[in-house]
């Protein structure tokens, strides 16, 4: 098993972060998903809090599962999101993404035996690197014996 303290250890962790546009056939289809229409004011809709800055982050899921020391095959999964809004995001604009390791939690279910919740934050920066969005999100990693 991952050592508690070691995984501790990756609090301060900045992730190699990157930009995003929400490209508008993008949006459409994240609304067709989410069943709502587009809003016709170039709105983005706040669910984009969340895809943008995971989209953004600089690793994709692979790179992700690596970095918190967890095997994808264990089962890993997303846990809790949070989101802020500044102001509303725009359809066509682009956003540079920022963020890091900001706690982890070594829990102990009677069920699920071991496993870390390991929390991100993550910013989405406008064009003159004023937060537009935060993002807290929480993973949770089982931890297998050895």
């Amino acid at each position: 098993m991952i050592d508690e303290e070691q995984v501790k250890a990756l609090v301060g962790t900045v992730f190699p972060g990157g930009t995003i546009t929400i490209e508008a056939w993008e949006h459409r289809l994240m609304c067709d998903t989410l069943l709502v229409e587009p809003p016709a004011d170039g709105t983005a809709h706040p669910f984009y809090a969340y895809q943008a800055t995971r989209a953004g982050m600089g690793l994709d899921l692979d790179e992700m599962f690596a970095l918190c020391l967890a095997d994808p095959d264990d089962g890993g999964m997303f846990g809790e999101h949070e989101a802020e809004l500044d102001r509303p995001l725009r359809v066509g604009e682009t956003y540079a993404v920022r963020g890091s390791i900001t706690d982890v939690e070594r829990k102990q279910g009677r069920t699920a035996g071991t496993f870390d919740m390991i929390t991100f934050r993550l910013e989405l920066l406008d064009d003159r690197g004023r937060r537009v969005a935060t993002a807290r999100n929480k993973w949770i990693f089982p931890r297998r014996e050895s």
